[in-house]
């Protein structure tokens, strides 16, 4: 079973400092219709104008994993970790039993794009972590590119859920599968450009919900970057 989530459809709040819209609901947008897919909770795609951001707060029982497309974005925790995201870099925290943490754009002049997606560990408790690492640009153009996933599979970012993360680039035209194990369910979410996935046409902001299927089979109407979960 194919459903698609539209962009325009998404909850959309413009704050001034902040452009966000939620696929699912998250804190002022409800929609009892789209809580979650699986362990999947938030998909948050946030623009922050230059010198704002997200003061200290907390979080609780969540695997969050967040991903720049452009810009930078200044990282605080209480567990004593300060770094910046960048490009090609991911950022996991396991809230577990609590951690509070800012995010901030450093820049003066640009803004920052990224992608923040909250998972539902394996258990409630769990002790807080964090991790960030690089992953070459280049290895998304060959395949897809796991970037999170239990146990830290190929050098992914350890994440305390049965759910795995990847990310692919195409150039326009070109043709790459994902086959779905039994009893596995997939979304894929369009950060860049447009494509054709199983008869469906996405563009950026666009999501895909499978269940039930043997594959995905996808094909780029333009150069594209994709967003892939895989999940019990």
């Amino acid at each position: 079973m194919i459903t698609v989530r539209r962009s325009s459809d998404r909850g959309h709040f413009n704050h001034g400092w902040l452009d966000t819209f939620h696929t699912f609901s998250f804190a002022g947008y409800y929609d009892p219709a789209h809580m979650g897919f699986r362990a999947l909770r938030v998909i948050n795609e946030d623009r922050v104008d230059p010198g704002m951001g997200f003061g200290m707060h907390g979080h609780r029982d969540m695997e969050i994993v967040t991903l720049v497309l452009s810009g930078q974005l200044q990282h605080r925790d209480s567990l004593g970790n300060g770094a910046v995201l960048t490009l090609g870099e991911l950022q996991r925290i396991t809230a577990g039993t609590g951690v509070r943490h800012s995010e901030f754009n450093p820049s003066d002049s640009e803004p920052v794009h990224l992608y923040q997606i909250w998972i539902e560990p394996e258990r409630e408790g769990l002790s807080p972590g964090y991790e960030q690492k690089a992953f070459p640009l280049a290895d998304r153009q060959a395949g897809w590119q796991r970037v999170a996933a239990r146990g830290s599979a190929d050098g992914a970012l350890d994440i305390r859920a049965d759910a795995e993360v990847l990310v692919t680039a195409l150039e326009k035209g070109v043709q790459r599968g994902y086959e779905l194990r039994d009893g596995r369910h997939a979304w894929l979410q369009v950060l860049r450009g447009s494509v054709t996935a199983n008869g469906q046409t996405l563009s950026a902001g666009d999501g895909l919900a499978a269940s039930a299927e043997p594959k995905l089979d996808i094909v780029a109407r333009e150069p594209a970057e994709l967003l892939l979960f895989d999940l019990a």
